[in-house]
């Protein structure tokens, strides 16, 4: 009777386990970062007034469609990238998103799901960089946006 139970019991788990990991894996989110200098771990050079990007994203299941904006960069974008750090940290490259790019510039990429947990947990963020500011001319970090 007991192996009975404890197996009913691990099975009510494994279910309820693959229902979180399905409902997880179909919800859609709305993400966001407001990109400035200011942002920057390291020291900004040459960097224009007004430098400044927007990135927005879709993450729907693990597939994160995205867009990328940028202005008043000292010279042209070499590459921009998601990277895994809290605010205020610099942390390595996750997600490469363009190099070189102009702005805008969209695309798709298919998240793991450790990417997956610490991009809804806001422990990433986008930045761009040029020949001038190859570690970062403009940083955000990345947020859920509000639902409407």
């Amino acid at each position: 009777m007991r192996t009975k139970i404890m197996l009913l019991a691990l099975v009510t788990v494994a279910v309820s386990l693959v229902a979180a990991s399905f409902a997880t894996a179909q919800t859609t989110f709305k993400l966001k970062a407001a990109m400035n200098v200011g942002q920057e771990t390291t020291r900004v050079k040459g960097a224009k007034a007004g430098a400044a990007g927007r990135f927005t994203a879709t993450l729907n299941g693990t597939t994160l469609k995205w867009t990328l904006t940028f202005k008043n960069l000292s010279g042209s974008a070499t590459a921009a990238h998601i990277h895994t750090a809290r605010k205020g940290v610099a942390g390595p490259v996750t997600v490469p998103l363009c190099g070189p790019c102009a702005s805008p510039v969209s695309g798709t990429n298919v998240l793991t799901a450790d990417q997956m947990k610490d991009l809804l947990a806001g422990k990433q963020y986008v930045n761009v960089h040029t020949a001038k500011n190859p570690s970062g001319e403009i940083r955000g970090q990345i947020t859920k946006a509000p639902t409407k």
